[in-house]
C-alpha cells in the first residue's frame, strides 16, 4: 500500500490492496464484504473488480481491529511453512483435513491446528482453507513454479467459458489444487472431474470441494497423459492449465494412442498431447478451454498438428491474455477455444484471434473491437500456421488504402527531389590525371593532419577538407586497393591515396563527393519506399483492400 496517499481519503484502492494493509488475502477480504454488513461500499469500478475509498476502508479496519500488528492467519500461514518448508500444498491439504474431522498429520505443528481451529470458529473453515489456498498461489508465483493456476488464469477461463446448463459435465485433467475446476461455471447443479498427478494436490482440491459446499465433485490421482482415471467421460467443458516446457510426458508409450486424432504430438510439444486429450474427452457440441504458452502457436514442430486443428474447423478461438497472466512467468500466454461439432455443418469457417496483450493484466476481458479478426481458416493454413493473435489482428485492422496513399506522396516528394540532387559535373583533364600526384592517408595521419575516430579518416587542419578526403577514398581506385586477390573488400583508410591540391579545389570536390552521397542515400529510400509500397498494393489488391482506382470511379 505504499503507494496509497492515507493524507488522501478519496483515494480508491482496491480489495488486493486492502488484503496487503490489513496482512490478509484476498479472500479474507472478499469474505469480510460478505460477513460484515457495515463493511465500505463500492466507490467505483466494476462488478468483478470493485474499488472502496480508502478513509472509509481505513476506519472500518481500526473498528474491526484488522491489520493491527501479525494477523491469526499470518501466524498459521507461518507455521504451515516451518512445519512443511516449500511443500505448503501438502500443508494445507493437512489442515484442511484437520478442519474436516480427520486425524492430525504426523507434520502438522501444534500451533498451527491450534490457530486453524480458532480461524475456523469466527470465519468457518471453509474460508480458512480458501484463505491458505490463495497464499499458495502467491507463493508460487514468487517462486516460479507454474503448479498452481493463478487467479487472473481462472478469472479469465470463467469469462470465457459458455454457459452451463443443469447437469452438464466438466472436467479438468490437470487440476492442480481445483482452482480452476471449482470455480468455472455456476457453483451448483455441474458434475465435475478432476485428476491430478500430485497426490497432496489431488488431496486438496477435493477438501475443498467439500469446503466449498460443491456437490458431485471427484477429483482423483494420477497423471492423465499415461494413466487416464476418467476415459469414459464425455464433458461439455473440458478446461486445463496443462504443464509447461515437459519433454518426458510419455511420448514413447504413446505413439499409436487413439487420442492423438490430429497427429502424434513431438517430444518437445507437450502441450499439444495435452490438448488433443482434453478434445478426446469432449462430448459432441462441447467445448474446450487449454491455457497454452505463446510459442505454441507458431512453433515448427507443431505445424501439421495446428494445420490438422484449422483445417477441421474444430479451433473457434484464439485468446492472448495480457503478460502477467499466468503465475510462473510475465510472458503472454493463450487460451485456446476448441469446439466438438456435432455434425460435420458445425465445424468452424473461421477462427476468431483476440490480442488482449496491451491491457492491464487485471483489465477488461472483453475485447475492444480493433482488438479482434475473424480469420478464415484459409488465410491461416499457410506453411507457417502462425495461430499467434496479434499477428492478424494488426494486419485486419490495417488502413491499407491510408498506408498507400501516404507511401504515394512520398515516393512522389522523394522522386522530386533526385534530379536536384544530382550534381551537375563538367568535363575533366582525362582519366587518370588525378593519380599522377598523390600523397597516402598515413602520410597524412603522421603529419598530424588526420585523426582516425569512428573508422573514417577525419581532417583536424585548414588545410585539408574532411569531405573531400573521405570522397576519394571511396574512388575506384582507393577501392581496387581495398580488394584482396580473392575479391575480398576491406575498407583501408591509411592504406588509400588522394590527390594533391590546394584547399578551395578540395572544397569544390567535397561538395561534389557529398551531393553524390545524398543522392545514393535518397536512391536508397526510394527504393525501399517503393518496396513497402509494392508490397502494401499486392497485399490490398489480393485481400479486397484495394481496387483499381478505374473500379472505384466507375
Amino acid at each position: 500500500m505504499a503507494d496509497v496517499d492515507a493524507g488522501s481519503p478519496e483515494q480508491l484502492v482496491s480489495g488486493s490492496e486492502i488484503a496487503r494493509l490489513a496482512g490478509v488475502t484476498r479472500a479474507a477480504v472478499s469474505n469480510w464484504r460478505r460477513r460484515y454488513e457495515d463493511f465500505p461500499a463500492p466507490a467505483g469500478g466494476g462488478v468483478n473488480s470493485p474499488l472502496f475509498a480508502f478513509g472509509e476502508v481505513r476506519q472500518w479496519l481500526e473498528r474491526q481491529h484488522k491489520g493491527q500488528g501479525v494477523s491469526d492467519e499470518v501466524r498459521l500461514w507461518q507455521a504451515v511453512r516451518a512445519g512443511y518448508g516449500e511443500d505448503a500444498v501438502a500443508g494445507v491439504a493437512d489442515v484442511a483435513r484437520w478442519l474436516a474431522g480427520g486425524e492430525a498429520a504426523p507434520n502438522l505443528p501444534a500451533d498451527a491446528g491450534r490457530l486453524a481451529e480458532g480461524l475456523a470458529r469466527g470465519g468457518g473453515a471453509g474460508e480458512v482453507v480458501e484463505a491458505l489456498a490463495e497464499r499458495i498461489g502467491l507463493a508460487v508465483g514468487r517462486s516460479g513454479s507454474d503448479r498452481v493456476t493463478s487467479q487472473r488464469i481462472v478469472r479469465a477461463l470463467c469469462h470465457l467459458a459458455p454457459p452451463l446448463a443443469e447437469g452438464a459435465t466438466v472436467l479438468d485433467p490437470a487440476c492442480g489444487i481445483g482452482s480452476l475446476l471449482l470455480s468455472v461455471g455456476p457453483r451448483h447443479g455441474l458434475k465435475r472431474f478432476g485428476q491430478e498427478r500430485e497426490p497432496n494436490s489431488a488431496r486438496l482440491a477435493q477438501l475443498r470441494a467439500g469446503f466449498g459446499g460443491l456437490e458431485d465433485v471427484a477429483v482423483v490421482e494420477g497423471d492423465s497423459l499415461s494413466g487416464d482415471q476418467w476415459s469414459g467421460v464425455r464433458a461439455d467443458l473440458v478446461v486445463c492449465d496443462p504443464p509447461v516446457g515437459v519433454t518426458e510426458w510419455g511420448r514413447e508409450a504413446l505413439l499409436l494412442d487413439e487420442r492423438w486424432e490430429f497427429g502424434t504430438p513431438p517430444k518437445a510439444e507437450g502441450e499439444l498431447a495435452w490438448l488433443q486429450h482434453a478434445y478426446a474427452r469432449t462430448a459432441p457440441g462441447g467445448r474446450v478451454l487449454v491455457v497454452m504458452p505463446a510459442s505454441v502457436a507458431y512453433r515448427k514442430a507443431g505445424r501439421r498438428i495446428r494445420a490438422e486443428i484449422v483445417r477441421r474447423g474444430v479451433l473457434t478461438q484464439v485468446v492472448a491474455l495480457p503478460a502477467g497472466a499466468a503465475a510462473s512467468h510475465a510472458l503472454p500466454v493463450h487460451v485456446w477455444q476448441l469446439t466438438r461439432p456435432r455434425d460435420v455443418r458445425d465445424a468452424a469457417t473461421a477462427v476468431r484471434l483476440v490480442d488482449l496483450t496491451a491491457n492491464e493484466p487485471d483489465g477488461p476481458l472483453d475485447p475492444a473491437p480493433h482488438q479482434v479478426a475473424d480469420v478464415p481458416l484459409v488465410e491461416l493454413l499457410d506453411d507457417v500456421v502462425d495461430l499467434t493473435p496479434g499477428r492478424h489482428v494488426l494486419a485486419s485492422h490495417r488502413d491499407h488504402l491510408a498506408e498507400y496513399t501516404a507511401l504515394r506522396a512520398r515516393l512522389e516528394g522523394q522522386l522530386d527531389r533526385l534530379a536536384e540532387l544530382l550534381p551537375a559535373l563538367a568535363e575533366g583533364a582525362g582519366s587518370g590525371s588525378l593519380e599522377a600526384s598523390t600523397v597516402s592517408v598515413s602520410e597524412l595521419a603522421r603529419a598530424g593532419l588526420v585523426e582516425f575516430g569512428d573508422g573514417e579518416p577525419a581532417s583536424v587542419s585548414e588545410q585539408l577538407d574532411t569531405d573531400y578526403l573521405r570522397g576519394f577514398l571511396h574512388s575506384a581506385a582507393n577501392t581496387r586497393r581495398s580488394t584482396s586477390a580473392t575479391g575480398t573488400y576491406r575498407f583501408d583508410g591509411r592504406g588509400g591515396r588522394v590527390p594533391k591540391m590546394d584547399i578551395d579545389a578540395q572544397r569544390r570536390y567535397g561538395r561534389a563527393f557529398n551531393a553524390v552521397q545524398e543522392f545514393e542515400n535518397q536512391v536508397r529510400e526510394v527504393a525501399d519506399l517503393g518496396r513497402q509500397a509494392v508490397e502494401l498494393a499486392r497485399d490490398g489488391l489480393g485481400n479486397g483492400a484495394l481496387a483499381p482506382s478505374g473500379d472505384v470511379d466507375g
